[in-house]
């Protein structure tokens, strides 16, 4: 049975094919190895894999930040749900890139210059719209305007939680004023009453359901951020050891420390009072 008597059309000189429209030859010339060692493709395929992921979850997360603003919950919940299976492939990736040997890797690693993951500048947008913000993580990025012009818009703007203690405020829970008035680009500090605010939710879970699922998303979301962070950690451990990053970083040292930054504190010492 000949392709066009299936319906599957073989003519695209006046059409756009499956490869227009995804440009994959623009895609799949944007690895370019410079050692010629074998493993080196499989560390520039996961890398921009997962900048691509990077992209579509700042995406995501831009629409849930304007949802919960707006104290429209439910499509906030759609745009979670999607990070976090967005979340998910990220944590995959780190297995693959896992069975690359110390040895495959210093093969190539002096190829990589100064280059590091902790540049990721996506990644820092993503940990600033989650109030992880630090202004000398802007710092690597300051020779492109565009990009600082969009991490510092999301180092002045409240992180997620920030917007959700607003909004438990809005619905008549006691969030104190310095916390609602605070200075967002300070990290967050932990408050007594707003852990009493999210017991309260908790244990009155059917009269404030979308509350308190709102809190199970983002328990979610930190949950398998810091997997994520783990993942990553241990597979440079697993490759490097404990040498310093090629970016001067102090490596796994320094991942281990981010293991017990939190974003959403309250929501996970209130477990303890319930």
């Amino acid at each position: 049975m000949s392709a066009e008597n299936d319906g599957i059309h073989t003519d695209f000189s006046e059409g756009m094919s499956y490869g227009e429209y995804l440009r994959l030859d623009t895609l799949l010339s944007a690895q370019a190895p410079l050692s010629g060692e074998h493993d080196e493709l499989l560390f520039i395929v996961i890398h921009q894999v997962m900048e691509l992921w990077l992209k579509l979850l700042n995406r995501e997360l831009d629409k849930a930040l304007g949802h919960v603003r707006a104290d429209q919950l439910q499509p906030a919940f759609k745009c979670l749900a999607r990070i976090n299976r967005i979340q998910e492939q990220l944590i995959q990736a780190w297995t693959v890139l896992s069975t690359m040997t110390p040895s495959d890797y210093l093969r190539f690693r002096p190829s990589l210059g100064r280059s590091s993951g902790f540049q990721s500048w996506q990644y820092r947008l993503v940990e600033f719209k989650l109030g992880a913000k630090d202004a000398a993580k802007i710092a690597p990025h300051r020779h492109r305007s565009e990009i600082t012009d969009q991490l510092e818009a999301a180092y002045r703007a409240p992180s997620l939680y920030d917007e959700s203690l607003r909004l438990l405020a809005a619905r008549g829970y006691q969030i104190p004023r310095a916390i609602l008035d605070r200075d967002v680009t300070s990290p967050y500090v932990a408050d007594p009453s707003v852990e009493a605010a999210w017991e309260e939710i908790y244990r009155h879970s059917d009269e404030h359901f979308d509350l308190y699922e709102l809190a199970e998303e983002l328990v979610d979301l930190e949950d398998a951020f810091q997997q994520w962070r783990f993942r990553h950690m241990k597979t440079v451990e697993r490759i490097i050891g404990m040498r310093r990053g090629t970016g001067g970083s102090s490596g796994v040292a320094y991942l281990r420390g981010a293991l017990e930054q939190s974003f959403f504190p309250e929501l996970w010492s209130v477990r303890t009072k319930l």
